[in-house]
């Protein structure tokens, strides 16, 4: 032990000594070790808001939006002809017939969206009002805060009540209990009997999942919204009865529903039953494609399996910065080896074994790539909140990313530092001394 002491004192001599050298030597492993902290921030923080979305969406779920303008299904037993098939448009029966249907489907939601106003002690703002059934807040991850639930007989009388989103409800009734309250949604007059828990909703969710602030939306039971607000599918019928007065080549919604979420057991059968579902929904709809098929994970998976190959090319080009400190190491202290060659040959002349200069020298390289490291590991730090200060990208810093990068910066100072030490021992102390 107190030759490994003895010998750590004369590293840190020999460093302290040639200061500006040692930090200019350990620039590599510096930036290295930074680069690598902060990929790895970069990687977590992606990972950690992937996470994040695919609990805004829903585990597990699968999404079909209805499309206005239609498009055949060319069948190959078909002749080709000019006349047009029509389609149903997509609605309640539809979500009935999935569920009983395809074995793997958990849970449907279907939801109709009207773009409206509410007004309440004055107030007015433009909200969504969304037609659900109990089922929505369990698919989409949206737990109440307080208040009940839509029940069955809610839905079955058509009543005029609503569940309010959080942030809707603050704006509305600031510090205010809402419960039982009436607000004016559109036309209609609806009592609040449930507020939504408040759902972190960041700006780079909505853009890549094209979702909207269900903080700000309005829940009614969809035979509400159907009965008392608009029902697309009675209102094609209407039309269909009066052609002679509608522009043939004007494009209308008929839909019944404009988005239809089904939750499925398990990812496994995510695929399958989208494919299912999309061959049921062409049966059910006179072989018309009006309809598009989402399944968000996948989307989500992809977009993470981006970002963690981008991750692994910069993290590379961190190692490599990591290889060229390493290299840098080696040149500094093979040149060390060979100014001080006298020293080399006085130790080893009063008594100092091979193994002391071994341990000397490593000892040297290994404290320039811990105080590099250590530097490395501060600027890493300081990157990582940078990045996620000014841009839009969230970073985590885990303590394993600390921990792999400093390893990484004291493995790189024993491996590139072993070499010249062992040229340092193999040195005869009679022509050390000679040396000029």
């Amino acid at each position: 032990m107190e030759r490994l002491l003895t010998n750590l004192n004369i590293a840190l001599d020999a460093i302290l000594a040639n200061t500006l050298r040692s930090v200019l030597t350990a620039l590599g492993i510096i930036f290295g070790v930074a680069a690598v902290i902060t990929m790895l921030a970069i990687g977590e923080g992606a990972q950690a808001e992937v996470l994040r979305q695919i609990e805004l969406v829903g585990v597990n779920n699968i999404e079909v939006k209805p499309i206005v303008e239609q498009k055949d299904e060319k069948l190959q037993e078909d002749p080709v002809t000019e006349t047009k098939k029509f389609s149903k448009g997509l609605d309640l029966s539809d979500a009935a017939s999935i569920l009983s249907v395809i074995p793997s489907v958990k849970a449907i939601s279907p939801e109709v969206i009207i773009e409206t106003f509410v007004i309440s002690s004055g107030r007015r703002r433009s909200t969504k009002l969304i037609g659900v059934k109990p089922s929505y807040f369990p698919v989409s991850n949206i737990p109440l805060r307080y208040g009940q639930m839509f029940s069955e007989n809610h839905i079955q009388n058509q009543d005029p009540v609503c569940i309010i989103g959080s942030g809707m409800a603050k704006k509305l009734f600031p510090g205010e209990r809402v419960l039982g309250k009436k607000i004016k949604v559109g036309s209609q007059w609806l009592t609040i009997i449930g507020v939504s828990q408040t759902l972190n909703i960041t700006a780079k969710a909505k853009e890549n999942l094209g979702i909207r602030d269900y903080n700000m939306d309005i829940y009614a039971p969809i035979t509400t919204i159907l009965s008392r607000y608009r029902d697309r599918a009675r209102l094609k019928e209407a039309r269909g009865r009066d052609d002679d007065d509608e522009d043939e080549n004007k494009i209308y919604n008929y839909h019944q529903l404009d988005r239809l979420v089904i939750q499925i057991d398990d990812s496994e059968y995510l695929e399958s039953s989208a494919e299912v579902i999309s061959r049921l929904l062409k049966r059910k709809h006179n072989q018309v494609v009006d309809f598009e098929i989402i399944i968000p994970q996948q989307l989500l998976e992809q977009q993470q399996r981006t970002k963690d190959i981008f991750n692994l090319v910069l993290s590379a080009i961190a190692g490599i910065s990591l290889l060229v400190g390493g290299i840098g190491i080696m040149n500094i202290m093979l040149a060390s080896v060979l100014e001080r060659t006298k020293e080399i040959g006085t130790r080893l002349a009063i008594g100092a074994k091979k193994q002391d200069i071994i341990t000397q020298f490593l000892f040297e390289a290994l404290l320039i790539s811990l105080n590099g490291g250590i530097i490395g590991v501060v600027l890493g730090l300081l990157a990582s909140f940078l990045v996620s200060e000014f841009t839009d990208i969230e970073t985590i810093v885990s303590p394993m990313s600390i921990v792999i990068s400093f390893g990484f910066a004291s493995i790189t100072g024993l491996v590139f530092g072993l070499s010249p030490a062992q040229k340092a021992a193999q040195k005869n102390p009679v022509e050390s001394l000679r040396y000029e």
